[in-house]
């Protein structure tokens, strides 16, 4: 085990992806000389040349578009937006062509796409570039989800979604990025659709998104000392989506809350909800939990924008008021 920074683990995926096949290469705003917005791309244009590390204009629309045209002639893309909200500047290139070429060509062309961007708040960056944007993607057939919460999860997941056939969106939250975590010496390539319980409980099944794990984690030790037993499970991917290990904690705990940044409506946590009712209805002790950001756009005052996003303490009181 050693210790690293979240962003220097999605780097070194990159890094060893790029080693291991040459038609891996990058795409974005910033990525080469300066490393990145968030430096998760630090020396890569030094070690693989301009043709592998490409900055691009500021433009989504067009070099999301160029990646699409690479994807289709056989290259990897991994294409960088700055931010998770400029996924609608490049909507029509992400929902009408990438996710659809395979079905629309009738498994004939693919489109081996990454997509990576930072979501959620916190940094004060206000409502236009502050949201987190995996339910609405997620809306869309033909596009995997993922939602890496630590190190260990962002590298091994990556590396997967290099791999992976068909276009995956990759969310990082912006406020991991400079956080440290503990991996292992090798990290693997982590399956899709394989949810992670991180921590073990009795009483209430907490699913978590992200940086939101994290939060869990810290709330369920908090509850602990009120000697309620908390199930903490991380879910890795949104597309696809591991149910039967979050039907499974919940027939044994009775309980469900799902905890996710983005906006409530039409969020995550009602999908969740919705997809598993069939199958837990009858082992509910209590209604099924959602904590979310409310439907309002992000603030850029601190003051206004902390109260308003997930947090430990509205974790802990959401479980209190569950447990009754």
């Amino acid at each position: 085990m050693r210790e690293i920074l979240y962003r220097d683990a999605i780097c070194e995926a990159m890094d060893e992806e790029m080693a291991r096949d040459d038609k891996v290469l990058l795409l974005g705003e910033d990525i080469g000389f300066i490393g990145g917005n968030f430096k998760t791309s630090v020396g890569l244009l030094e070690k693989y040349g301009p043709l592998r590390v490409k900055d691009t204009p500021i433009s989504e629309a067009g070099f999301v578009g160029m990646g699409v045209g690479m994807a289709l002639t056989g290259l990897k893309p991994i294409v960088e937006l700055m931010f998770s909200d400029f996924l609608l500047v490049a909507a029509d290139q992400v929902i009408n062509q990438a996710a659809k070429i395979r079905y629309m060509s009738g498994g004939q062309a693919s489109v081996p796409m990454v997509i990576r961007t930072p979501i959620g708040a916190g940094r004060s960056s206000a409502a236009q570039h502050s949201q987190s944007m995996q339910a609405m993607v997620a809306h869309f057939p033909g596009l995997k989800v993922v939602v890496p919460s630590t190190a260990q999860e962002a590298k091994g997941l990556l590396k997967t979604a290099i791999r992976d056939n068909d276009p995956v969106i990759f969310f990082e939250h912006k406020m991991e990025y400079s956080n440290k975590f503990m991996i292992d010496d090798v990290v693997e390539p982590i399956p899709f659709g394989k949810a992670n319980i991180v921590k073990a409980g009795t009483d209430i099944t907490i699913v978590a998104t992200s940086s939101q794990v994290m939060k869990s984690l810290a709330a369920a030790e908090k509850l602990e000392k009120d000697g309620i037993f908390a199930e903490v499970i991380d879910l890795r991917t949104i597309v696809p989506m591991d149910r039967d290990a979050i039907i499974a904690s919940v027939k044994k705990t009775g309980r469900l809350l799902v905890v996710d940044e983005a906006y409530e409506k039409c969020g995550i946590g009602g999908e969740i909800a919705a997809d598993v009712m069939d199958d837990v209805f009858y082992y509910l002790e209590a209604p099924i939990g959602r904590i979310a950001t409310p439907n309002v756009p992000l603030p850029f005052s601190p003051a206004l924008e902390f109260p308003i996003i997930p947090s430990i303490d509205k974790i802990y009181d959401k479980v209190k008021k569950m447990m009754g």
